[in-house]
């Protein structure tokens, strides 16, 4: 069974005179309702996948008000979903993860920006940016920028967040601008509470249909010549209309503070970190009052030239604190100053680091040149201090270390289906030798990582068949592209296996099917077994995925003539499966799927099988793997051939054998890889099956007590 959110769902029934208390990402997803959505849409992806997942598992809820709600294939389909906006009063809202979703959708949303919208049009990105980040470090703005889109950066705080979804959706009726919201990992996790408002039905939905289509209007189309047009609307209208609708509704804070003389601009999503960060200098209070005026700029673009020109005026000096690079804002700024011929000194980049995360000790770093320079008899000592114990305390960590931690990637869940097939190829490679593998966005791109160091490329999510297009003519064996059964959905049917099939490229992709999107939060796609074949499943034991045959019946569809289907956790199948794919005299795409269920999902529906046959007394066996260590000579080729994190080593019980051997610890799911990887690589006999079972029969209980006393009797 999938991840449940009940209370979750139930928290968006609130209405006027109740108190919402949980988590941004969910307050946004309550203030899409309040503000009147008509459809919702979006591709999971953290941080923002709760929105997604939430509204899903709400749909009857969702259909007493009339709103539609679609999990799409990928994110260019839930951005060509706000073309209903265009014509329509409908207000709509998508969701995906940034960078990457952004550039996905980024055809759709180019030929949504030049018509523009007559009905409000959301974009709620998860903005994963940062040293700790998921994705490739560029951010938003610069997109926002190109298209002419509203950009909302909201302080993390979630009466503001739920305040700006509802301005969202107003700012860009009355600017015919899309909008984006953009929520940093911290936004979308921040806790607090807000006062409900009641959820608004849409006027035009699925419970209110229209009758007739709008008239026919070619002005409303992303189409020569009347591009040229739209690209004149965007600054002679919208954006001076977004310029208007932010400073009457002053979306913008101004926060007062003592030292008028100074000043502050901040994006929204930063504030909270800039607050944390001037309490170190006594500059700020326990309730967020500030001593330095400082701006919040809740939303990033368009600026409204006018409010900065006012802020800046008069002041010794402003520091800007500004995320990534380039300085998008700086630039602006400087050029505004300049053009109004104000002479106060911009600081921004010159004192702040050009790349990475604005946490509140970077800021601190930051804030310490500004303070010395324009404050110099306000006491500092104590940031330094702070600042200094902070770098002493991480070079005494390095020294009593002596060698640098060794890192700690992601790895596979245990059990993992994927792992055995990685652990295939690497035996396979020891017979053809080693191939170029175009490596993809998944759960199976950790095997990247060691033991295995798979993987040449990832260019993006079910790109890989695709990636390896340049690199087949050019080498003596052939490719490997590794694509999961979501990104073959999301993007490799077409970019890669179609591409490849009409030019008869001689390659060989393996399909990882394991039922589920499952990085992303094990959420459903079209090749999830269905609801009538979980109901049916006799034994929930068993791998549920060989019974759904969507993808195998589309890749025949389209001509794939080489297909094979292995079971993953049959190490020397797939192995010879392998080598066969890299050695056919076949001249053509060949396709290996890899069917095994996604380990989270099928313990998720085990669990509660088990759980319940021990309440009522039944007999239940679990599998259990070990190693006999008097057998083990510690080569430990099990470990650099598997990397389950449940078979590490112990310290070995003979004196005279001073490797440590392999050991099975707690945790064990019972896959079978260890045993299946010693049959295929002829490994040493040292790993050994068990079977315990709970609540045996009488005789099982007879057998045992035999066969113990025989034991005992020969030692």
């Amino acid at each position: 069974m999938e991840v449940q959110f009940t209370a979750e769902v139930e928290r968006l029934r609130q209405g006027a005179g109740s108190t919402f208390h949980g988590e941004g990402i969910l307050a946004v997803t309550k203030a899409l309702l309040q503000s009147g959505v008509a459809y919702i849409g979006g591709y999971q992806g953290a941080p923002v996948s709760h929105l997604l997942d939430v509204m899903v598992q709400a749909r009857p809820y969702l259909d007493e008000l009339g709103v539609h709600v679609e999990a799409c294939s990928n994110e260019a389909s839930a951005a060509a979903m706000l073309g209903a906006s265009i014509h329509y009063p409908l207000r709509g809202a998508v969701t995906w993860k940034s960078i990457v979703g952004t550039n996905v959708a980024s055809d759709a949303l180019s030929n949504l920006s030049s018509p523009g919208v007559t009905g409000g049009a959301l974009i709620v990105v998860g903005e994963d940016y940062g040293e700790g980040a998921s994705v490739i470090q560029e951010r938003t703005h610069a997109f926002a920028l190109k298209s002419t889109m509203l950009l909302i950066d909201p302080r993390p705080e979630l009466g503001q967040m739920v305040d700006l979804v509802e301005h969202a959706f107003a700012m860009s009726e009355a600017s015919n601008m899309p909008a984006i919201l953009e929520l940093r990992i911290r936004a979308c996790h921040v806790r607090g509470s807000f006062e409900c408002k009641d959820n608004v039905a849409p006027k035009l939905s699925t419970r209110a249909l229209r009758e007739e289509p709008a008239p026919f209007d070619y002005a409303r189309l992303a189409h020569p010549p009347v591009t040229f047009r739209h690209e004149k609307l965007k600054g002679e209208e919208r954006i001076p209309a977004a310029r208007r609708y932010i400073a009457e509704h002053r979306l913008n804070e101004h926060w007062p503070g003592t030292h008028g003389d100074l000043g502050l601009i901040v994006q929204g999503g930063l504030a909270n970190a800039l607050v944390g960060a001037l309490q170190r200098f006594g500059l700020a209070d326990a309730f967020g009052g500030v001593e330095i005026p400082t701006l919040v700029l809740n939303v990033t673009y368009p600026l409204v030239p006018e409010e900065l020109a006012e802020f800046c005026a008069g002041k010794r000096a402003v520091l800007l604190l500004e995320e990534g690079q380039p300085e998008f804002i700086e630039q602006e700024l400087a050029t505004l100053l300049r053009r109004r011929d104000l002479q106060t000194p911009l600081h921004g980049k010159d004192m702040l680091p050009a790349a990475g995360e604005l946490g509140v000790e970077v800021m601190a770093q930051g804030l310490l040149q500004f303070v010395q320079r324009y404050l110099p008899q306000h006491p500092v000592q104590a940031v330094q201090e702070w600042l200094g114990g902070n770098r002493t305390r991480r070079e005494a960590a390095a020294q009593l270390l002596a060698a640098p931690l060794p890192p700690r990637p992601p790895g596979f869940c245990i059990g993992c289906p994927e792992r055995p097939v990685f652990a295939a190829l690497k035996l396979a490679q020891q017979q053809v030798g080693r191939v170029h593998v175009a490596a993809d966005i998944g759960c199976h791109s950790f095997g990247t990582f060691e033991p295995f160091g798979f993987g040449h490329s990832i260019l993006g999510y079910g790109m890989s068949l695709a990636s390896r297009a340049g690199v087949s003519p050019v080498m003596a064996r052939r490719t490997l592209a590794i694509v999961g059964d979501g990104g073959f959905w999301h993007n490799g049917l077409l970019t890669g296996v179609q591409s490849a099939l009409f030019n008869g490229d001689d390659a060989v992709l393996l399909i990882f099917k394991n039922g589920y999107t499952s990085a992303t939060g094990t959420q459903e796609i079209i090749s999830t077994p269905d609801e009538a074949i979980k109901a049916a499943a006799v034994d929930p034991r068993a791998s549920l995925v060989d019974q759904n045959t969507t993808i195998e019946r589309t890749l025949a569809g389209l001509g794939v003539q080489w297909l094979r289907k292995v079971y993953t956790y049959e190490v020397d199948h797939v192995r010879r499966t392998l080598v066969d794919a890299l050695t056919s005299d076949f001249n053509g795409l060949k396709v290996i799927v890899a069917e095994g269920e996604c380990q989270l999902e099928r313990q998720r529906r085990l669990r509660p099988w088990i759980t319940g046959m021990l309440k009522r007394g039944e007999r239940v066996v679990r599998t259990k793997y070990g190693v006999d260590e008097d057998v083990c000579n510690g080569d430990h080729a099990c470990i650099r051939l598997s990397g389950c994190p449940t078979l590490t080593l112990r310290d070995n019980p003979d004196p005279l054998k001073p490797d440590p051997v392999a050991t099975v610890i707690d945790g064990c799911v019972g896959c079978g890889l260890c045993g299946a990887n010693a049959h295929a690589a002829t490994l040493c006999p040292s790993f050994y099956r068990a079977d315990v079972v709970v609540n045996p029969r009488w005789h099982e209980r007879l057998l045992a007590g035999v066969r113990g006393a025989v034991r005992r009797a020969l030692i």
